[in-house]
């Protein structure tokens, strides 16, 4: 007879807040045995405890071949403004959001982490924030849950490199998108 279920290890996972509003990294508690680990990503009931939106209605994959491929930044506006689960289950990435909602304690700050395969952490991206990554290695693949689905009318772009956000990133862009290199600067509210 096994172990009742009540005397297992139970995963869980760790909200780390950031310095913008409402911005999480989560980590993964892995539970290690001799055949290596199992970890929990995401928990509805964990999510909805901590406050944060734990419906997900879209996911997506992003593969980038090269090193140095900026994408960003991005977000969508209301009625149709969405939160993000960003994770990394192929080489590594500068992850960088801002707060682009007008009425926020953080308005047009950033955060920014590394996100790899190795340490199988998640980006909580709140509803309201420009969202953009550079790739640290060759052959990255990302994975999104988005809680809205995507509206190319609310779809909105400001440029990676724009002075109101202010963004240290670790190294210039090798490949980015003509939309992405040329977005006009993002115009603050009531500017």
């Amino acid at each position: 007879m096994g172990t009742p279920l009540s005397h297992r290890y139970t995963a869980r996972v760790r909200f780390n807040s950031l310095p913008v509003a409402g911005a999480y990294l989560i980590e993964p508690e892995p539970i290690i045995d001799n055949r290596g680990f199992f970890a929990r990503v995401w928990c509805a009931d964990e999510f909805t405890g901590h406050g944060l939106v734990s419906e997900f209605v879209q996911g997506s994959i992003a593969q980038n071949a090269l090193a140095g491929t900026l994408r960003g930044m991005h977000w969508q506006v209301d009625p149709h403004r969405e939160v993000k689960l960003v994770r990394v289950t192929r080489g590594s990435i500068w992850d960088v959001i801002v707060d682009v909602r007008p009425d926020s304690p953080s308005y047009l700050r950033h955060a920014a982490v590394e996100l790899t395969a190795e340490n199988h952490s998640t980006l909580y991206v709140p509803a309201g924030f420009a969202h953009g990554y550079i790739t640290l290695t060759d052959d990255v693949e990302i994975t999104y849950q988005m809680s809205a689905r995507f509206a190319p009318d609310s779809y909105r772009g400001a440029r990676w490199d724009d002075p109101a956000f202010g963004i240290p990133w670790p190294m210039a862009p090798k490949v980015i998108a003509d939309r992405d290199a040329t977005y006009p600067d993002f115009r603050p509210q009531g500017a």
